[in-house]
């Protein structure tokens, strides 16, 4: 291109030249005619000596010229592109597979400028060579760098077009924002509707989806060394299984899901949604990647919270704090257990406890100190009437921890190698590491992004019954403040829960319109031996109903597990067995608080309405809890209803 313009810049002036003798001869011959002529007489266009005819023969061989050089050079540069395109997809296909080592590119010697010469080449002695080399001053830079664009690319360039953005999909027709149980029992359910879908899950974990309850109950109780890097458990009943829900080989590649005949669920790690359009269908992740979508969930879960007494106190307090949510925080705390004397862990709701009591067994064979600290008057206080939870917290200490009760913290430093916890009634704890388990703030931030609405009184994204947020986006698990049509609105960050809600999301998304109904359930292990599963709406601060037995043999989580045949026990629940439920003939159990509590059901009343139930010690009798709430009668006389549970038999 070049070099044409730089010809075309010496030829403007003769054409011009002999137009404008083209132009005089015309004027006179209408001056000699006393008119302006009809038409340009043939003789004036001849090569005849009259009204120089000789120059228009040059203009005219010289736009031929020019004409079928023009012509000559687009088909030979046409043809040279579209060769250099077919070795350079050759060359690029053949070096993917090439070690770096062995690469090495060196661009060609373009064929472009002698090409264009020697389609110029009856001019060339008319065209200075310093012009055909360098464009003028004014021409824009994307018009003087089309060698640039057709060059091979470097050897970083191959690489980076074998491995980088492009190579994944652009648009999934099921897009899951979150890598834990919900979007796993999304992603199942919607391929058990439409078995040719394709799911696309991103999570910034560097995990394959997984189950996280086990990283505070079984895990800890393994007697395998090497558990933190296989990451499989023995059950309370003896079977041996994985945290992951399903082995790699479950998942298709993401770079081949748009590919794939017959769907699948492909899984992108270690990538983070960080912006949400969502009138374009589409989402942006941390390496500014763009992936449209059809249907897209919301499935994000919650980051644990700390206090703000240890986030302020500096590096050496932080890096001697755990926050306890992932495999990494599990193996971390581990480790941490192995190579210290002491460890504090903050906080009496279900994480704390579960871990007290399993650091607590561990001490008694390495010596570990496991002390742990609540505002609480008693472990779970904000969940199990006082009378049980003072009872919960005996037991915890018979498995060796140092539980100290009422303790706010007031500061937290570190000193002669030891982190310094003083609390504000004048109390001073040391120890060598921190483990806060304080609560989990639901994650919610798409939410600006996306123009979703985030629910002031519970936080996390507010969504209707079906559990959809705005047009083709829904919300499950943890970050889902949904409406229970009999309960009202609720936020709840339980195993089961994300299982349940997960499950209908995904039905939902492939057009089922379901509303959520089904009361999920979580469950609390204190180790092999006691054990309690919940239902509903379960606070200390709404009148209880207690009705206990005598405990059995098989009255315990391992016994549980080895009638249902899974550790994850919410897997095992079905709605028949609440159906089919028929009130025994044993007597009628008595209200009781006994120092001994071995199991038993205690009821959560709201105006003599039973809105949560805690089976204590008592296993697979889940749908029977959830029918009682579900049917939202009054009941004059708890207990007629505890004797659905059989809690007297033997």
């Amino acid at each position: 291109m070049l070099t044409c313009r730089a010809v075309w810049k010496k030829l403007a002036p003769l054409a011009r030249a002999s137009s404008t003798v083209c132009r005089q001869n015309v004027r006179r011959a209408g001056w000699n005619n006393a008119r302006t002529p009809l038409f340009v007489p043939l003789a004036h266009m001849s090569t005849g000596p009259v009204g120089g005819g000789g120059d228009n023969l040059k203009y005219a061989l010289l736009v031929g010229a020019a004409f079928v050089g023009g012509l000559t050079y687009a088909v030979i540069t046409l043809k040279g592109d579209q060769e250099r395109y077919l070795e350079r997809m050759t060359e690029i296909t053949s070096r993917k597979h090439k070690s770096a080592s062995q690469i090495h590119t060196e661009p060609p010697a373009s064929s472009f400028e002698t090409k264009l010469e020697a389609a110029a080449a009856p001019d060339a002695e008319t065209a200075a060579p310093s012009e055909a080399a360098e464009p003028p001053p004014d021409e824009p830079l994307a018009e003087t760098s089309a060698e640039e664009a057709a060059a091979p690319l470097t050897d970083a360039g191959v690489e980076e077009a074998a491995d980088s953005k492009p190579s994944l999909p652009s648009h999934a027709p099921y897009l899951l924002i979150g890598g834990g149980t919900a979007s796993f029992a999304a992603a199942r359910s919607i391929r058990a509707r439409d078995p040719g879908a394709k799911v696309l899950i991103v999570t910034d974990e560097p995990d394959l989806p997984y189950m996280r309850p086990p990283l505070s109950k079984e895990l800890w109780f393994s007697d395998d060394p090497s558990v933190t890097e296989t990451l499989r458990f023995k059950q309370w009943n003896g079977k041996e299984r994985s945290i992951y829900f399903q082995p790699p080989s479950f998942y298709i590649d993401a770079k081949e899901l748009s590919s794939a005949e017959n769907g699948g669920v492909a899984v992108l790690t270690g990538r983070k949604v960080v912006h949400m359009d969502v009138r374009g269908n589409k989402v942006k992740l941390d390496d500014d990647m763009e992936i449209s979508y059809d249907k897209c969930l919301i499935a994000t879960g919650g980051v644990p919270r700390n206090l703000q007494v240890i986030e302020r106190a500096g590096e050496e307090v932080m890096k001697r704090t755990t926050v306890f949510r992932k495999i990494d925080d599990f193996k971390s705390l581990d480790k941490v257990s192995r190579d210290t004397q002491s460890i504090t862990i903050i906080g009496g709701g279900f994480l704390g406890s579960e871990l007290a009591c399993a650091l607590g067994r561990r001490s008694t064979e390495s010596g570990l100190e496991v002390i742990q600290m609540f505002p609480e008057k008693g472990n779970m206080g904000k969940v199990l009437p006082e009378y049980l939870s003072n009872w919960t917290t005996e037991k915890v200490k018979k498995e060796g921890v140092k539980v100290i009760r009422e303790a706010v913290v007031k500061s937290v430093s570190y000193k002669d190698d030891k982190l310094e916890i003083k609390l504000k009634d004048g109390r001073v704890v040391r120890t060598d590491h921190i483990v806060a388990a304080v609560g989990l703030e639901p994650n919610v931030d798409l939410a600006k992004s996306g123009g979703l609405e985030v629910d002031s009184d519970f936080g996390g994204y507010r969504v209707n019954a079906e559990l959809q947020a705005r047009s083709n986006i829904w919300v499950a698990g943890d970050a889902a403040c949904f409406y229970d049509i009999r309960l009202g609105r609720r936020r709840v960050e339980h195993h089961d829960h994300a299982v349940v809600s997960g499950r209908l999301a995904g039905e939902n998304m492939t057009g089922a319109n379901k509303p959520y109904w089904h009361q999920s359930m979580f469950w609390s292990d204190l180790g092999p031996d006691v054990g309690y599963e919940a239902i509903g709406i379960v606070d200390s601060s709404l009148p209880t109903v207690g009705v206990f037995a005598k405990a059995t043999a098989k009255d315990t989580p391992r016994a549980a597990t080895e009638e249902s045949g899974t550790g994850i026990r919410s897997e095992s629940e079905t709605e028949d067995t609440a159906t089919s439920a028929v009130a025994p003939a044993a007597p009628a159990p008595v209200v009781e608080h006994r120092d001994e509590y071995g199991k038993g059901i205690i009821f959560y009343l709201r105006e003599k309405v039973v809105v949560g139930i805690i089976l204590w010690n008592v296993f697979n009798r889940m749908p029977i809890a959830r029918k009682i709430i579900k049917d939202g009668e009054e009941h004059t006389d708890l207990n007629e209803v505890a004797k659905l549970f059989n809690i007297h038999e033997d």
